[in-house]
């Protein structure tokens, strides 16, 4: 064989290998690139669809609820401690409770029950599930008031108070880490 029919040949396989190798780089980042898309595209539903919505409910109901408590029984509970509330004070409770708090926890509740999908785990956290339940007991009470049978005055499954704000907070916090990390922000301070 003639040294410049080898060289040739070893060329063309050297290039043919350069291509193929540039290919399957492209198609691998390619690939990368299109599944970082996907997870910023499920990211950004998950804050935008109820991670923002719920951490934003929560906060204002928090701040909501502390006002009222600055104002009423401050200092023990409402429906929990002794002495029991007064006739003003349980006429205090029913239009917060039906105008301003209730409101809230029914936009909370369809929010979860709506997006389930957006979840971050694989199970419902057990404080969206006692937020649920919350709810649905609370109707009671309140058709109650519907009929002036003011004999009740709280739902019987407890409001999950900090376990829901630590569980937005944190959960909103840590996709948005994940978010300006895979849009190449420094998340880190």
């Amino acid at each position: 064989m003639d040294a410049t029919f080898t060289a040739a040949i070893l060329t063309a396989i050297v290039t043919v290998l350069v291509a193929l190798a540039g290919y399957l780089i492209t198609y691998w980042n390619n690939i990368r690139l299109s599944q970082r898309s996907e997870q910023l595209e499920r990211i950004n539903k998950q804050l935008a669809e109820f991670y923002g919505p719920l951490y934003s409910l929560v906060s204002t109901g928090t701040q909501t609820w502390a006002a009222f408590r600055t104002k009423y029984r401050p200092g023990r509970s409402y429906f929990e401690s002794y002495p029991p509330p007064t006739e003003e004070e349980l006429k205090a409770w029913r239009p917060w409770m039906t105008t301003v708090f209730m409101p809230q926890n029914i936009q909370m509740q369809e929010l979860i029950v709506s997006k389930t999908d957006l979840l971050i785990e694989t199970d419902m956290p057990e404080c969206l599930k006692e937020l649920c339940a919350h709810v649905a007991a609370y109707r009671v009470v309140l058709k109650q008031w519907e009929n002036n049978d003011f004999s009740e005055h709280a739902s019987i499954i407890n409001f999950p108070d900090g376990k829901l704000l630590d569980y937005s907070h944190k959960s909103f916090k840590s996709l948005k880490e994940k978010q300006a990390k895979l849009i190449g922000e420094i998340t880190k301070r």
